[in-house]
């Protein structure tokens, strides 16, 4: 009887949230697929425009199933895809990361002809935030811009790049630990566009001493509301906190005593309300300044465990510019990481689709001078061998970039910073705006057999994306001999 009660108090608080998913949406709409394109700034002489396009293995078939799940979410209203970017820094910073989602995520609310999902008036087909990480929780550690995050003070710090990690990492790499004393965190959504807040939110961690993580929210200071744990799982290191409505700020607290500790290795952040099934497209991005692929591989015992959570269809590889940084880069040992770590992803997804990003070109810091890394052209065709065995795609950076020392291009122009291995946020931009591009290009190749409205959008420079006169691509059909879907 209390369960009854307890139920239908949820629902009417589900009912009476001004922020709860609205899951009503027409069924068969009409999608224009030009609108899933982003302009692209075409001023930079040096970089290929004319090499973004991602090529394809001999079977591109788990690539073609992710277009029909792409399709028949946008079509139906129906179904939930979860992408997932995996990488170092360049992943860490965010900016990379959130312009894929960004771009993603508006331009299929654009293409399905109802601009009002721009304005936070619905969650669909924005699906919820996913995989977070409250970076900042620690001293000097960058966090996504897309999401604030505070601390009552720093608390310490372990990532999987560390010789011997002090923490059971899980897939976010990293964590935070409080210990002997209370600690809490504030997390705040920052994204204008986009609506992600949250109505289940999952703190994954370590406890030691029997500590139980509590969440609470501040509509105003001094006015706390405590929100009561709705299950709690130590062995799978998950918390549950079901939300009374979406909210985009929360704090977690950390209640440690002497002899106590609590270490956070993940938020993940669920649309999914009690008696509400979640829907849309989430993009999770997880990335740690200067893993390399065997971190993720040794470090990070609960990475599959994690990964449950998320259950990808799309992963979008980043990892390799560690890896290739030294003068003894071994391309064999590098392609075996590689493989274990998509095996170990198909476990969890066995349909899940990869594509692969070529390292950025990037230099070495030498006797006080900047020297061309000579391992790109290697890793390049490392990963092009590893995409041809796992099924995968391959989304050539290095050659869109303009190959070898064209790194130093790039910093001119203000795109790279000067270091000579990151980008800058207006780089980071325009690599997002190239990859989303790229991606949907070949979805739009793959599109099943359904009603399109032909509309065109307008480019800088009056330049125009060009629409195939067909719906599909026969399977036959070598899909790297592209027509021009992006005119550049």
């Amino acid at each position: 009887m209390k369960n009854k009660i307890y139920i239908l108090l949820l629902s009417l608080l589900v009912i009476g949230c001004g922020k709860a998913q609205n899951n009503k949406f027409p069924m068969k709409v009409n999608i224009v697929d030009s609108l899933f394109f982003v302009p692209v700034d075409t001023s930079y002489s040096f970089i290929r425009y004319d090499k973004n396009h991602l090529i394809l293995c001999s079977d591109s078939s788990q690539m073609r199933r992710f277009a029909r799940k792409w399709y028949h979410l946008l079509s139906t209203g129906k179904g939930h895809l979860n992408i997932m970017q995996l990488g170092a820094s360049h992943v860490q910073g965010g900016t990379f990361p959130h312009t894929m989602r960004r771009n993603l995520l508006i331009g299929a609310c654009n293409a399905i002809g109802d601009s009002r999902y721009q304005t936070k008036n619905d969650h669909f087909p924005v699906g919820p935030r996913g995989m977070i990480f409250p970076y900042s929780a620690a001293v000097k550690c960058n966090n996504p811009f897309d999401y604030r995050v505070s601390r009552s003070w720093p608390l310490t710090l372990t990532r999987c790049v560390y010789k011997e990690p002090e923490q059971l990492l899980g897939l976010t790499g990293i964590a935070v630990a409080a210990a002997d004393s209370a600690a809490d965190i504030s997390i705040t959504l920052a994204e204008p566009d986009l609506d992600f807040a949250t109505g289940r939110i999952i703190v994954l961690g370590n406890a030691v001493g029997g500590v139980v993580p509590k969440l609470y929210l501040m509509d105003k200071p001094g006015d706390t509301n405590w929100i009561a744990i709705t299950d709690a799982d130590p062995a799978f290191r998950r918390y549950t906190f079901e939300m009374p409505c979406a909210v985009d700020s929360f704090h977690l607290f950390l209640p440690c005593d002497s002899g106590q500790a609590f270490a956070v290795t993940g938020i993940y952040l669920d649309h999914a309300l009690p008696l509400v099934h979640t829907t849309g497209i989430t993009y999770h991005s997880i990335g740690v300044n200067g893993a390399s692929v065997s971190d993720y591989l040794t470090k990070c015992p609960n990475f599959t465990t994690d990964l449950e959570l998320i259950s990808p269809d799309l992963v979008i590889f980043g990892i390799g510019i560690n890896d290739a940084a030294g003068p003894n880069f071994d391309t064999a040992i590098f392609r075996q990481r590689y493989l274990q770590l998509v095996d170990s992803i198909r476990k969890v997804s066995p349909d899940c689709a990869f594509i692969f990003i070529t390292n950025n070109d990037s230099y070495r810091h030498v006797k006080r001078k900047y020297v061309v890394n000579g391992n790109g052209p290697l890793v390049r065709e490392a990963f092009l061998r590893v995409a041809e065995q796992c099924g995968g795609a391959v989304w050539d950076q290095f050659d869109i970039m303009g190959g070898l020392s064209s790194m130093d291009r790039w910093t001119k122009a203000e795109l790279g910073q000067r270091d000579h291995v990151h980008f800058t946020r207006k780089g980071y931009t325009l690599l997002g705006d190239l990859l989303s591009n790229a991606i949907m290009e070949c979805v739009v190749a793959m599109r099943p057999d359904v009603k399109t409205i032909k509309k065109a959008v307008e480019q800088p420079d009056n330049q125009k994306i060009q629409k195939s006169k067909k719906s599909d691509i026969p399977q036959n059909e070598n899909l790297n001999d592209r027509p021009n879907y992006i005119s550049y």
